[in-house]
């Protein structure tokens, strides 16, 4: 390979949530583990490789010129940006006035939800849930209406579009969001299906706001496709939201982006992540993206990506073999795996909450999944060096799931 994804890297005192965050939250971030342990981050959703070099270069590059006053974002990042999503997403009509900057996907849903709804307003959602659209939205005034993924006979993730379109209707709804790709399933959603869903929003006048963060993160054989290129209908219902933080692991950096092909709404979307006086580019997270959505970023994500298939594929085989009553479906995108400990919990008469703490007691810093409406789950992250990934399920073998 041309980079080094088994690097193993030390961030305590570097100011990183994944490892510093530990015990600072009761009840959101995982304990501190017992002595003799060192943690091994497996929660929050950022990664544990060095980023591709040509962000730090372009980063670098830049700050060596001793001004960082007011300045105009560079004609380099919408060209940046336009040929990313034609190389790796096969979309090639965006233009520079589609593009808009938000600090992040969260406050551009937010953006979005405030031109479409009024508060207090029902919003459809898939669950499991997001625990960042939960949050958000509550703390915003709009209420959640879940309308739950099911298995299917493979043991896959599918869309429930009885379930969907009924709560639409009794729910008096018009907005909804999309997660593409899913998290926390990783699945990763055909187009057959998302014509499916679409048709459905047209029929009930459902605006749709759709995170894609995901979208560069596609270990599966579904490709990723954007949920505005399914129709044209799509493509002017719908605000779509990009970041390449979680690609390049940039959450740090600040700067995600919306693309919007309706001018209506793109005007209006606009204006309302203009009021707050805070939704406003940082130089270094510009140069950050053009860094990233370059020759060698692209590589970097081809490489990274094989190295996050080969964690899941390594994860699964552990489960399946060591680990009787949890379950999981297979991830088609992201690097998280999602834990039904279901069968586990009631076969040993334990909680979820007790397979989490023996976890975090040992150093295995992963994610309640109740807080995703997952009432026996657990989110694990899996991009890391592999050898740390090894570790941790040995750790669980020991520690956790030894019965």
């Amino acid at each position: 390979m041309e980079f080094n994804f088994e690097k193993i890297i030390d961030r305590v005192g570097l100011d990183a949530v994944a490892v510093e965050g530990l015990g600072k939250k009761p009840g959101f971030t995982p304990d501190l583990p017992k002595e003799g342990f060192d943690v091994i981050p497996m929660w929050v959703a950022d990664m544990n490789f060095e980023t591709a070099p040509s962000i730090p270069e372009a980063m670098i590059k830049r700050a060596k010129h001793p001004l960082y006053g007011y300045y105009l974002p560079r004609d380099e990042y919408y060209e940046a940006i336009i040929a990313w999503h034609k190389k790796r997403k096969n979309v090639d009509d965006i233009k520079k006035e589609y593009i808009g900057y938000e600090n992040g996907v969260l406050g551009g849903v937010i953006s979005a939800l405030n031109v479409f709804c009024s508060k207090g307003d029902n919003v459809l959602v898939h669950s499991p849930t997001y625990v960042g659209f939960t949050a958000s939205l509550i703390n915003n005034g709009y209420k959640l209406v879940h309308s739950p993924l099911v298995l299917d006979e493979d043991n896959i993730f599918r869309m429930d579009y009885e379930d969907m379109e009924q709560k639409i209707v009794d729910n008096h709804i018009h907005a909804a969001i999309m997660c593409s790709p899913h998290n926390p399933s990783g699945r990763v959603w055909e187009r057959e299906e998302l014509e499916k869903a679409m048709e459905i929003f047209k029929k009930h006048n459902v605006y749709v706001i759709s995170d894609e963060i995901w979208s560069d993160i596609i270990v599966g054989d579904n490709p990723h496709i954007p949920t505005q290129s399914v129709s044209e209908d799509a493509k002017n219902r719908t605000v779509a939201l990009y970041a390449p933080s979680k690609t390049f692991n940039l959450a740090g950096l600040i700067g995600a982006y919306h693309i919007i092909y309706n001018e209506w709404i793109r005007d209006r979307v606009n204006k309302e992540s203009s009021l707050c006086h805070y939704n406003s580019m940082n130089v270094l997270s510009m140069y950050a993206l053009i860094g990233a959505y370059s020759e060698t970023g692209d590589r970097w994500v081809s490489e990274m990506v094989q190295v996050i298939k080969g964690n899941l594929e390594y994860a699964s085989q552990f489960i399946d073999e060591n680990f009787s009553g949890i379950k999981y479906s297979m991830p088609q995108g992201t690097y998280l795996l999602y834990l039904d400990c279901t069968e586990y919990c009631l076969k040993h008469d334990v909680s979820i909450k007790e397979i989490e703490k023996a976890g975090w007691d040992v150093g295995v810093a992963w994610q309640d999944g109740t807080m995703f409406n997952g009432p026996h789950h657990l989110r694990l992250n899996l991009a890391l060096p592999l050898s740390r990934v090894q570790e941790a399920f040995a750790r669980m073998q020991k520690y956790v799931f030894t019965k």
